[in-house]
């Protein structure tokens, strides 16, 4: 037997106020011109948010309306919250650094052997990962969808008016019970739901014990669970009234809940000339297509690059030991069946769109329409054949 614990926050959370208010901004620039180069960092505190970074861009944007707008949409709109969308709002944005758009602009390969349109150099250096596992229909591991589809059901709950003392702040988290490596029962779910001032600690346990749970899967559940809702007994204060809120600051909780490794980049605000996000995205989807082909019960891509260049250093596959064929096969595979450069992943996944706001709370994996999580029947296929 063995566990493993994965966390997923509410878009009440100070960190995803700042990640929605990011990629708001880019989905704002995207809309009017798709060749927007956006890095956008946002910081919010009790009474203040600032909108930070480097964007390069033919459009035209109000900063200040969009995060106005986002803290609104959240539920921030009592004063007795601390936090508003009528705290101060700051900017201080320039444009990208002409050393990195160099070498973006034009690849190292294009500058070596002439032009290509697709040889768009990778926006920085670094190593990426995706994954996928057999565990749930989504192909991601069960702690970490089954988190964020209780933080998100709990937003739910309190815009829905079912348990109306709720405000926007929360955390869930959920402890898997494995036995022969098959996640067989929840051991531990804890919740941790910000709240009225008036609500008796009871109240609240008991309402989100009946209403909370009920969107996780029932055989997963025994009298053996055990439940951990608000254990300090008290939870009024949150989002940026109660914790400094910056972006980017939760990369775990934004992909497979800790089960996979990390390159280390954050996601939101960034647009998909970062490697840091496009190359994760596209990552993803090769790993859940060698689980969809039955290739291997759990996939860890890692796809790394070097700025400026356009072809990724390093492709490698790491099936924890499930792979049906050799790893290197699937590697060659992946290798001589997509093209890996930026702009090839950009144009493939048609990431030049206003896409990104979907992705900016409850987790950027596992979530039906977004275009990485799409099936491609012809690479299904060619992965396919190569169990013969």
């Amino acid at each position: 037997m063995k566990l493993f614990t994965s966390e997923a926050v509410t878009e009440g959370h100070p960190d995803k106020v700042c990640d929605q208010i990011a990629d708001r901004v880019l989905d704002e620039l995207l809309k009017q011109d798709p060749e927007s180069r956006c890095a956008c960092e946002v910081t919010a505190e009790p009474g203040a948010v600032h909108i930070m970074g480097e964007i390069t861009t033919r459009g035209s944007v109000d900063y200040e309306k969009i995060a106005r707008q986002v803290i609104r949409e959240i539920g921030y709109t009592d004063e007795s919250y601390g936090f508003t969308d009528h705290c101060r709002i700051t900017s201080t944005i320039h444009a990208q650094s002409p050393d990195i758009a160099m070498g973006v602009d034009r690849s190292y390969e294009s500058k070596e052997n002439g032009s290509d349109a697709l040889d768009l150099g990778a926006g920085d250096q670094g190593m990426m990962y995706g994954f996928a596992c057999n565990e749930t229909p989504e192909l991601m591991p069960a702690a970490a969808q089954m988190a964020n589809t209780l933080a998100r059901h709990l937003a739910e709950l309190r815009k829905n008016g079912t348990l109306p003392w709720l405000r926007p702040d929360g955390k869930t988290q959920v402890t898997m019970e494995y036995n022969d490596g098959k996640p067989t029962r929840i051991h531990t779910l804890v919740v941790s739901a910000q709240h009225d001032p008036d609500v008796d600690l009871e109240e609240i346990r008991a309402a989100i014990r009946k209403n909370l749970f009920t969107v996780l899967p029932a055989h997963y559940i025994d009298e053996n669970t055990r439940f951990f809702i608000n254990p300090t007994g008290r939870f009024v204060l949150g989002g940026p009234a109660a914790d400094t809120g910056l972006t980017g600051r939760k990369i775990i909780a934004d992909t497979y809940g800790g089960y996979a490794r990390h390159g280390g980049g954050a996601f939101s605000g960034k647009d998909p000339t970062k490697v840091d996000r496009s190359a994760a995205y596209m990552a993803r989807f090769i790993a859940k297509h060698v689980v969809m082909a039955g290739l291997a019960d759990r996939c860890e891509l890692q796809l790394a690059y070097a700025i400026g260049v356009a072809q990724p250093v390093s492709i490698s596959v790491d099936s924890y030991g499930t792979a049906k064929v050799p790893e290197e096969k699937i590697e060659r595979a992946i290798a001589e069946n997509l093209d890996l450069r930026p702009a090839a992943i950009i144009r493939r996944l048609d990431l030049r769109r206003p896409i990104y706001s979907a992705t900016s709370v409850y987790g950027h994996f596992g979530k039906a329409g977004l275009p990485w999580e799409e099936p491609d029947e012809a690479l299904l296929a060619a992965l396919k054949s190569l169990r013969g």
